[in-house]
């Protein structure tokens, strides 16, 4: 048996998708071992998510999915495992899986993924050198292009809120010679959550109808920034701002060009929405906001109708 990739853009209908799981999700981190900034702060004030809540605004967002009828696959239980953001371990682009260097201490997600992995032909997935680090949440195919978010400073290592470097875009780009890999550098901080965009999708999102979502502070370099905008175009952009950054409005998740799953209390970000003629399909997702990730982050999309030329 084996299993049709086809991803060729952000916002082509979906047909399969991978949702992560809250399920024996562990208990809460110590301090010393939270992955960013975000997460460190529920921990400190004592508001780090409960595992039963998780758990049901995750099945609420699996719901939406299957009234749409998408295939909905979710990885097996590893007990006491944090496996929500599935966006990070593995990500789709034409018919190729590509696996993703993440860090060390999550290394384990991809094996609960072996079921789906088995369908797939071998030829199919790629994995990336040592040396070549990316996050799926970095990475958004779009037609003829590929964005990436990046952190190409020297102290790259400094920063484990910092995901994707420059070898992982230039292996990116040898991978897809016919495609062209945009990269983009963003903001990072170990400490700060309104000072962090730990992946592109934090602070930038295309959509349907020529529109897009983007918080300007979340990129480093003005004239990179600048470029999404001229490719969007100004007229069609929702602007973010640093506090909506903080609660992943950026973050939310096309169905299709017309469907656009989004958290419930992103009340300026979904009237804009639907008075762009978006259906809006809204769900209770803050407490898995808590660990700086949201709709997006928790999916990685298998197959999709092509909707970008």
């Amino acid at each position: 048996m084996s299993f049709d990739l086809h991803i060729n853009d952000e916002i082509g209908r979906l047909k399969a998708v991978v949702l992560g799981v809250a399920l024996s999700n562990g208990p809460t981190p110590d301090l010393k071992d939270a992955y960013d900034p975000k997460s460190a702060e529920h921990i400190k004030a004592g508001t780090y998510p409960k595992e039963e809540d998780m758990v049901q605004q995750m099945d609420a967002f699996a719901d939406v999915l299957s009234r749409y009828g998408v295939t909905v696959y979710r990885p097996e239980i590893i007990h006491n495992y944090n496996q929500i953001f599935t966006r990070d371990i593995a990500f789709v682009i034409e018919d190729k899986m590509i696996i993703a260097n993440i860090l060390e201490d999550r290394s384990k997600e991809i094996h609960a993924l072996d079921f789906l992995m088995d369908q797939i032909q071998a030829d199919k997935i790629i994995k990336f050198p040592e040396h070549a680090h990316i996050e799926g949440g970095d990475v958004m195919p779009w037609g003829d292009y590929i964005f990436v978010g990046t952190f190409k400073d020297k102290d790259y290592r400094k920063y484990i809120t910092a995901r994707t470097n420059t070898a992982a875009v230039e292996h990116l780009q040898k991978i897809f010679p016919h495609k062209k890999v945009v990269s983009f550098s963003l903001k990072k901080s170990n400490f700060d959550p309104k000072e962090n965009a730990l992946h592109l999708d934090c602070c930038f999102q295309p959509l349907g109808k020529g529109k897009a979502l983007i918080h300007k502070e979340g990129f480093l370099i003005e004239h990179e920034y600048q470029w999404l905008v001229d490719f969007i175009g100004p007229e069609n952009i929702f602007h973010v701002d640093k506090d909506e950054m903080y609660h992943m409005n950026c973050n939310v998740f096309s169905i299709s060009p017309e469907v656009i799953v989004s958290e419930k209390g992103f009340t300026r970000l979904n009237n804009w929405l639907r008075a762009e003629g978006f259906t809006v399909e809204e769900i209770p997702y803050s407490e898995i906001a808590k660990q700086e990730g949201l709709l997006r982050c928790s999916t990685m999309p298998l197959s999709r109708e092509t909707a970008i030329k």
